[in-house]
């Protein structure tokens, strides 16, 4: 049985970082992972996520902002840019363009408000319904890289990495825990980080954490999100990502990347896909109505796009009552997100909250404890 002073369940955006975190601050670290690193059947598979700076509340503002050194230390490790700058868009009349560009404002964060007249001979693929905020820093992800990036260099700083290890329970005793694995191994650790994902709802109450703590802890949502490329029209003209929320139906959607072959747009519905009991359960079956939805929507308000999908999936989002994320623990045991399907862009600064949630160093906000009242 080996043995060692942090074990980090989940080798997705903020597990990995965890990982990473914790090994460069000198602890002996091992992370395991169900399957592989940015699993395609977890939360951070792939090349495309919305990397952006607006949010109605300034605290998000200001964590997108910390956590910006961290992505350019991760560049470098990677030898690239993990962020592609293209741009960001946010409109329609529940997505209140002006509220953002108030707190963005007051954070210090540049952008543009752009009126509706003028963003239609802008971005004339896109076809806004409001005013439009604008901010050039925001821009694609790629979360795969990320991850695998992370990864490496907690390797480069000790860490063991130990894939196809699904965790089944831990067992708490006077000096730790034994995990164990679904197949019967067994990893020794002074400490525990979990960070499972859409996992966590099935796995919560084999974690060893007190009553208290699983009943004051925020209820867990799993769904299976669909998403779907698109082919442009104009293979040269000017994508930003966007948001596009009105009282009706809310969609985001960005340049693919690597996801579409790079000839399309990813567009999908937020938080419209059909609630699961965890990620086991998902099954991979895009749902019909919901691809329909937003063919109309292509059709409607993104007419630089060829409306008819040629590529289409599944993902896992995990969310909480508020989308608040979770970075908090008890007696040993850090539970790190679910992070309610805007996580990706904080995913270096998460493994510096959760080394400071689990060593009770620093200062994790109050929103992300456990049974904090969140307004």
């Amino acid at each position: 049985m080996s043995s060692t002073q942090f074990l980090v369940v989940g080798a997705g955006l903020a597990g990995a970082s965890a990982a990473w975190r914790l090994a460069a601050r000198g602890f002996s670290v091992t992370l395991v992972e169900r399957d592989v690193p940015a699993s395609e059947h977890g939360s951070s598979h792939g090349s495309a996520r919305i990397f952006r700076f607006p949010y109605p509340r300034r605290q998000y503002v200001d964590l997108v902002k910390a956590s910006v050194p961290g992505w350019e230390e991760l560049s470098r490790l990677h030898g690239s840019d993990l962020i592609t700058r293209c741009g960001a868009l946010d409109f329609g009349a529940t997505r209140d363009p002006h509220g953002l560009a108030a707190v963005l404002t007051e954070a210090g964060v540049d952008h543009e408000l752009v009126p509706q007249a003028e963003a239609r001979e802008r971005w004339p693929h896109v076809l806004a319904d409001t005013d439009v905020l604008f901010h050039a820093a925001g821009g694609v992800l790629d979360a795969e890289s990320t991850v695998n990036t992370m990864v490496a260099a907690a390797e480069a700083n000790g860490a063991e990495v130990l894939t196809g290890w699904p965790l089944d329970r831990l067992e708490r005793d006077g000096h730790g825990f034994t995990a164990h694995s679904a197949d019967g191994r067994t990893v020794r650790a002074e400490r525990v980080v979990v960070s499972a994902g859409g996992f966590l709802p099935a796995l919560l109450g084999n974690l060893s954490l007190p009553d208290a703590f699983l009943r004051a802890f925020p209820p867990l949502q799993v769904r299976e999100e669909n998403a779907f490329h698109f082919p442009h029209r104009d293979p040269g003209a000017d994508w930003p990502t966007l948001i596009h929320k009105r009282a009706d139906i809310s969609v985001y959607s960005l340049p693919g990347g690597r996801d579409a072959q790079f000839r399309g747009q990813k567009v999908a519905e937020y938080d419209a896909g059909r609630a699961i009991p965890s990620a086991a359960a998902r099954s991979g079956v895009v749902d019909p109505a919901n691809r329909a939805r937003v063919v109309e929507y292509v059709k409607t308000y993104l007419p630089g796009l060829e409306p008819e999908p040629y590529a289409e999936t599944t993902c896992l989002f995990t969310n909480t009552p508020t989308e608040d994320f979770v970075v908090d623990g008890v007696d040993g045991v850090t539970v790190v997100s679910p992070c309610s399907g805007h996580g990706a862009k904080f995913a270096p600064l998460l493994g510096e909250l959760a080394a400071d949630a689990a060593l009770g160093t620093g200062t994790v906000p109050d929103r992300f404890r456990v049974g904090s009242a969140r307004v």
